[in-house]
């Protein structure tokens, strides 16, 4: 991979071109941090502001209004809703799994039809999310089945 860094004009804007012949998940994945900027996510544990790295959260639930993110060890609390947080994370690492969450693609240690059209995910730390019918094509398409 060649890079090249030009001085922009004075009056010109700030720009990146990617010239490729096509564009696999780690180009993807440096395209969304060149767009979103951080991997990190701040999120509020006992009153204090936490920066957690994306990429260690299992999921992401919506419970009475309140958003909350889980790790292997802690969960946080974050003012963003649901569809805010599909926006700052990768789309090609965490899917809508169900209305009330958004899972991590990388921590799905299993997956297994169930009833109704529905798919259950087991995540890496034990727990079981249950893909409803909706998304169950979105997750098909991002894991290529």
């Amino acid at each position: 991979m060649k890079i090249t860094i030009l001085d922009a004009e004075p009056d010109e804007e700030d720009e990146i071109i990617v010239k490729c012949h096509y564009i696999d998940e780690n180009l993807s994945h440096i395209i969304h941090q060149l767009k979103n900027g951080s991997s990190k996510m701040n999120f509020t544990k006992d009153g204090k502001i936490v920066l957690v790295e994306k990429s260690e959260i299992l999921y992401f639930e919506s419970v009475d209004d309140r958003c909350f993110a889980y790790t292997a060890q802690e969960v946080y609390e974050t003012k963003l809703k649901l569809y805010m947080i599909e926006e700052e994370v990768p789309a090609a690492r965490f899917f809508r799994a169900n209305k009330a969450m958004i899972v991590n693609i990388s921590k799905i240690e299993s997956l297994s039809p169930a009833f109704g059209g529905r798919f259950e995910a087991v995540l890496k730390n034990g727990y079981k999310v249950i893909v409803s019918r909706a998304y169950v094509p979105k997750l098909k398409e991002i894991l290529g089945l």
